[in-house]
């Protein structure tokens, strides 16, 4: 183990997480695998070595210092990109069934590899956009939780990921800077899409000491059929 692993041992101990040379391995090829196929398509600008185990391994892995990842038995990630939040919670967390929808089938195919090469098991990789994807009967008000890591603001987020989440499951959103402002204006989606805020919890990423935000949803009750509406309309006329 060097120095960049040891580091992230210390700190995710200091959460409670113990990983084994297993995980830690998965994690380093994770990275590798990450490096390599970013020099051919554009999955990350963050690409040094210590700075992808902090923001986004690390940064991936605080969703699990909040929620209780055991009793979680299912996971979706929206717009997972290059894997955030979904791969490295998978790795941590194998008991999880983790599902991942992403719109660019490039990205779908770096994550199918990933998977491979790490030896991850039950995960379902979906080439789609999020309103199409939640229209289909094995993925609407089906999970455990439903999580996406700064997408879009939570207006949007709220229409592209309420659908999935179960009745009295959990959708979270990752963010970055103060959420305050994005929640004032994402009441009316929360209320058309039977859902309520739960808490938000604010922390600092370790070593560079950045803002982040983990906004915690709450689902009441199934997804009114008329949500989410036609791909784009989220985007272009926010339930606002």
């Amino acid at each position: 183990m060097d120095e960049i692993q040891l580091q992230f041992q210390q700190l995710l101990a200091k959460q409670g997480i113990t990983l084994t040379e297993l995980q830690f391995r998965q994690f380093e090829d994770y990275y590798q695998e990450l490096v390599s196929w970013n020099e051919k398509m554009n999955l990350t600008g963050i690409t040094e070595r210590q700075q992808v185990y902090i923001k986004h391994f690390y940064d991936s892995l605080s969703l699990s210092f909040y929620l209780n990842m055991d009793e979680v038995s299912n996971l979706a990630d929206i717009g997972s990109g290059a894997g955030f939040p979904g791969i490295p919670l998978k790795i941590c967390f194998p008991h999880i069934q983790l599902t991942i929808v992403d719109s660019l089938n490039k990205r779908i195919q770096f994550l199918q590899h990933v998977c491979d090469k790490l030896g991850l098991e039950q995960v379902q990789l979906l080439h789609s956009r999020a309103e199409d994807a939640a229209r289909l009967d094995h993925m609407r008000d089906r999970f455990d939780l439903v999580t996406a890591r700064a997408v879009a603001r939570m207006a949007v987020l709220n229409e592209f990921c309420l659908p999935f989440a179960k009745s009295n499951g959990v959708f979270a959103a990752m963010k970055g800077s103060d959420p305050s402002e994005e929640l004032h204006e994402a009441k009316r989606s929360l209320k058309e899409l039977n859902a309520k805020l739960r808490k938000t919890y604010s922390f600092f990423l370790p070593l560079e000491n950045s803002d982040r935000h983990i906004i915690v949803i709450e689902k009441s009750g199934a997804t009114p059929k008329k949500y989410p509406r036609k791909a784009g309309t989220p985007l272009k006329s926010p339930l606002v």
